[in-house]
């Protein structure tokens, strides 16, 4: 096959994205940092399948007509700023072969070229060791094979070849994705989805039907492990060791003890080499295995794992989530539920958050309309968009109060073309809440925009929420499970006990000119608890003033801020 039409490039698309959905938790489970969000894959997929869905619908493709819905679909749908990067890609990629009939070896590396470039203009400051390494060095790969390399399914292969090796080297060029020990997660979610693509081009056998219907309220998880009772484990230890010997292993040394872990288990793996057998065996008596390896050798990497208890973490982890995809699919429940257009004004002003205390105060505070949104439940480009229509200003400024949002406002403001669209870029809700404070009436708008941003340096901003993985960030030693308190430049706290590790925090926040600190309560901590905290606070820093909100956040216990 040395060229694809438009029916083939719709076939392969929706491939891709129906492969990087059916992988989106593992591409999650890579996120650097041990916070419950789970970003990635989740929003990766979720723009891919906005695409995918506006593809599915073109009856008759031409090359145009696809490249029209993978663009604007995948524009639109973004979330998170991986996300948005992928959209960008595509973008840059539909710019080329949406000219075209048919797709060649060359004109393929030319649109992977273009979907290179249109990404890394679409980011500020480009990161090397992300998405955009990984798909910068396979347009690199493109354009060195595309005049030698005819047949497309070969030509796709070798680039998917090179772009995993590219993505085995973001750690070396990534230094937090060396020290979690994981390799970028964008860069996997592109590759994810490319290798969708090519199981398609080989014809293999791809289910190309889209399930577009949101989770309903007793939404379930797919696998059929997640029904399968503990009761029905049979051997509850996941047992591991090395057994030493002084000689090497003999045939009837290794069988024996392979006929003795048979005897009491199951899953066995038992191989020697040389003078040392690794051993891996689920049984019920971790210390029988043992004590037969002793018999031959000396034991060492032990490792003995509850699997019932293991099953339980990860139905409570499962049900977590579940949690979270209802909370992210009632608030676009909301959103399809458009709101009137507000009367039209001067000045307008979007913020995004999640909780229905801090939604309360942005609002008290002046703003027109509160996209509920955030931390594992991103709002989409076009999310913002109705937001910016139902607003009805002049001039409207945006805060989306999360790094991970910033670039889906930004790619907001240069689709919606009839209005000044300030984004002010707020990371944290303590920025939005001085950002917001910051406006001044009968002032420029520009100017505004500039008072904003620049304001946003007064304040500091910690939250405290859980870990869900063992991890090392930041040169801290993290373990499922514990508190962390993450300030503006990283993890600054980790300990066991919650208010303590959320005073570590804010002594690391403070200094001696800081005169406020404001706790937002989460909903998962009661008011008492809270009372407390402040308490604490006002013991350690009796200078300073204290306030209590309540926030009614997910996910982070304490947001807190410091001025």
């Amino acid at each position: 096959m040395e060229s694809i039409s438009a029916d083939i490039l719709k076939k392969c698309f929706i491939a891709g994205a129906k492969n990087l959905e059916a992988n989106k938790e593992y591409i999650n489970e890579l996120n650097v940092f041990p916070v419950p969000d789970g970003d990635t894959g989740t929003n990766m997929t979720m723009t891919v399948m906005s695409a995918a869905k506006a593809v599915s619908e073109v009856e008759e493709p031409s090359m145009k007509a696809v490249c029209k819905a993978i663009s604007g679909g995948s524009l639109r749908g973004a979330r998170g700023n991986s996300g948005v990067i992928l959209s960008q890609l595509l973008r840059g990629f539909c710019k080329v072969a949406e000219e075209k009939e048919e797709l060649d070896a060359e004109l393929l590396s030319e649109a992977f070229q273009k979907a290179s470039e249109t990404a890394y203009k679409a980011v500020m400051k480009p990161k090397e060791g992300t998405i955009l390494t990984v798909a910068r060095g396979m347009s690199e790969k493109a354009a060195e094979i595309s005049g030698s390399v005819k047949d497309l399914e070969e030509f796709l292969k070798l680039i998917i070849e090179h772009g995993d090796e590219v993505l085995r080297s973001t750690p070396e060029l990534l230094p937090v994705l060396k020290e979690a020990g994981v390799v970028d997660s964008g860069g996997q979610g592109l590759m994810t989805m490319l290798k969708g693509v090519l199981a398609a081009l080989q014809g293999k056998e791809v289910d190309l039907r889209l399930d577009t219907s949101a989770p309903s309220a007793n939404y379930t998880l797919e696998t059929e492990r997640r029904h399968i009772s503990t009761d029905d484990i049979k051997f509850g230890y996941c047992t591991e060791f090395l057994v030493q010997g002084d000689h090497e292993f003999s045939a009837s040394e290794v069988s024996g003890l392979s006929a003795f872990l048979e005897s009491i288990g199951d899953s066995i793996v038992c191989v020697a080499d040389d003078d040392i057998i690794k051993v891996h065996v689920h049984t019920n008596h971790p210390g029988l295995a043992f004590e037969e390896g002793l018999k031959i050798g000396s034991l060492s990497r032990m490792k003995v794992d509850n699997m019932r208890e293991e099953h339980e973490e990860k139905l409570i982890k499962d049900a977590s989530k579940i949690a979270a995809m209802q909370k992210l699919h009632q608030a676009e429940e909301k959103l399809d539920q458009k709101p009137r257009k507000q009367e039209h004004k001067e000045a307008g002003f979007i913020a995004v958050c999640a909780g229905e205390g801090l939604s309360e105060i942005f609002s008290g505070l002046g703003a027109n309309f509160v996209i509920e949104g955030g931390q594992t439940m991103n709002p989409s480009t076009e999310d913002i968009l109705n937001a910016i229509d139902i607003v009805n200003a002049d001039n409207i400024f945006i805060l989306p109060n999360n790094k991970n949002i910033i670039l889906a406002a930004e790619q907001a403001a240069k689709i919606n073309k009839d209005v000044n669209i300030f984004v002010i870029p707020t990371k944290t809700i303590p920025q939005g809440i001085t950002a917001l404070i910051n406006y001044c009436d009968g002032v420029d708008a520009e100017e505004n925009a500039r008072a904003m941003t620049e304001s946003l340096g007064t304040v500091r901003s910690g939250q405290v929420t859980y870990a869900v993985r063992h991890t090392q960030v930041d040169g801290k030693e993290i373990n499922e499970g514990d508190i962390m308190g993450i300030g503006d430049r990283g993890i600054l706290a980790v300990g066991q006990i919650l208010n303590a590790t959320a005073l570590d925090l804010i002594k690391a926040m403070a200094d001696e000119e800081s005169e406020l600190v404001t706790v937002y309560r989460g909903e998962d901590v009661k008011e008492e608890d809270a009372e407390l905290l402040c308490e604490d606070i006002r013991k350690e820093f009796p200078d300073m003033e204290v306030e209590l909100q309540y926030g009614g956040q997910p996910v982070y216990y304490y947001i807190l801020s410091v001025e």
